[in-house]
Formats: C-alpha cells, structure tokens, sequence
C-alpha cells in the first residue's frame, strides 16, 4: 500500500455518520481533503462491525443500514480482514499494554496498519498516537 493510504477508525465514521456529533464538520472536511487527494481508504470488518454496532446504538438501526451500504458499495474503500494470526498478535497487544484502555479492535488495528506499513490514520481518539500512528486530521 502506498503512503497516501489513510486508514478510517470507527470514530471518524461515526462523526461522519453522525450530525449532532462534536467532530462531524471536521470529519466531514477531513474526509473530503482525502478523497481531494486522491488518497486512497483502508478499514477493517472489525472497524464496520464496531462502527455498525454504535450507530444501531446512539442513533438507529436506519443509520447503520445507510453507512454498511455505503461501505458495501464504495469503490475507493478497502476492507481489511483478520485472521488467527493478526488476532494472536492483537491479544497480545491487549496484555502488553494493560494499563491503556485499548479495545481489541484498537489493537487489531495496529497489527493490521503495521502489517501493512501503514502510519495515517483518521481518528479522533489517543489510543493511535499512544501506537506512534501520525493521526488525522
């Protein structure tokens, strides 16, 4: 994968699913600069899982149909998936790094960006930068 690869966290999906949240103009903006550039898209099942299961939550089951069939049909995002290998590596992030409050999918995550040498990621939480991911915007 190039270096004009971003990859999108389930935060930024969500403020940009999300109208009443506190970061969805500047997701909104931040996702438009990316597709500007050309740059290209990368998530993971997880990532959608977990983006699907927070907006059927905090907004409706409508808005997680929209954004799955948007991910469904969009051409410029890539969906990444993880096997028992990334999981075992994943598992073992979650214990090295106890004291953070890392989510399994945060940590599948940075197994798949490092496995694929990827340093951009769309989020807007710390849990990239505690991994040294250059985090956007």
């Amino acid at each position: 994968m190039s270096k004009k690869t971003v990859f999108v966290d389930t935060g930024a999906w969500f403020a940009i699913a999300d109208k009443s949240d506190m970061y969805h103009q500047p997701a909104k903006d931040h996702l438009r600069t990316i597709l500007d550039n050309g740059d290209r898209l990368v998530t993971s099942n997880m990532i959608i899982h977990e983006t699907v299961m927070l907006l059927t939550r905090r907004l409706s089951k409508d808005a997680a149909l929209r954004f799955l069939d948007l991910i469904c049909k969009a051409e410029n995002v890539e969906v990444m998936q993880n096997d028992a290998a990334i999981e075992r590596e994943a598992y073992d992030i979650f214990r090295k790094y106890a004291e953070h409050d890392f989510s399994i999918t945060d940590c599948v995550s940075f197994v798949l960006m490092k496995s694929h040498a990827l340093k951009r990621v769309f989020a807007f939480d710390k849990h990239f930068r505690t991994m040294r991911f250059s985090v956007e915007p």
